[in-house]
């Protein structure tokens, strides 16, 4: 299978999931506690069967690391190529009846994330990246190429972490930048504001996993953008444990 039909394949994936978790929301959300204290939903089980399973049907030469299965102990040994899943980014928001939740499909090689699919359920919105061939958002109206922009002269739109608003790294990390607004919000909603040009800036201070970022840093440098950590390196994949350093996401310098 072919990246851009890998990527087709994430798109639909990631589709059907919203479908699925939107179908939960209407019904009413029952939350439970996972071994580490953190939220789970039905929502995230179904999503995440919905979607492994399809990969894993269409891909079976690719292993499919998922947060869900991880908490529960299954864990496939990464290859030169595979997939990352967050069935339901942003699971406590969507538990509080927030908007800001997002479906996230990485596909990483040789530790690279080469293309992603995030959809935002709540809002009918696809977006979608694949390396050296570009981003496009797809919704109500269609699919359409979208990309990062440069900073306005009025100064940069941040997003940040609703959980992290008051961390004083960011607040460090903000000083002496020409910020000309602060919007919070959760999820990878974040990376994709970014990417379509609609904000600057999203500096990540907190624990976040690889299934939150791969498939919507995957997104952001199709776009032009770039995630990188605190220190200037490349984001990559397949670290021990799968957990993230501190990351800043940025459009274009």
């Amino acid at each position: 299978m072919t990246d851009r039909e890998c990527l087709e394949l994430a798109a639909r994936l990631a589709r059907d999931a919203a479908v699925a978790i939107m179908a939960v929301r209407d019904a009413g959300v029952t939350v439970t506690r996972k071994h580490d204290r953190t939220p789970v939903t039905e929502a995230d089980h179904a999503a995440e069967a919905l979607i492994v399973r399809g990969l894993r049907a269409a891909t079976p030469d690719i292993p499919v690391i998922a947060e869900e299965e991880i908490a529960a102990g299954r864990v496939e040994r990464p290859g030169e190529r595979f997939w990352l899943v967050d069935p339901l980014d942003g699971t406590r928001e969507f538990a509080q009846g927030r908007d800001e939740f997002a479906v996230c499909i990485g596909l990483v090689a040789a530790g690279r994330p080469v293309l992603g699919a995030v959809a935002l359920p709540a809002t009918g919105e696809l977006f979608l990246g694949l390396r050296g061939a570009g981003a496009w958002k797809q919704d109500a109206t269609g699919r359409r190429p979208i990309a990062a922009r440069r900073p306005p002269p009025e100064g940069l739109t941040v997003f940040a972490s609703r959980h992290y608003a008051d961390d004083p790294r960011l607040v460090r990390y903000l000083a002496g930048l020409p910020v000309a607004r602060v919007r919070n919000a959760g999820s990878a909603l974040k990376f994709c504001r970014v990417a379509e040009g609609v904000a600057d800036l999203y500096p990540r201070f907190g624990r976040t996993m690889e299934w939150d970022t791969a498939g919507p840093q995957a997104v952001v440098e199709a776009a032009g953008g770039s995630v990188r950590t605190t220190d200037g390196a490349p984001l990559g994949y397949g670290k021990p444990g799968f957990a993230n350093p501190d990351f800043v996401c940025r459009g274009l310098p």
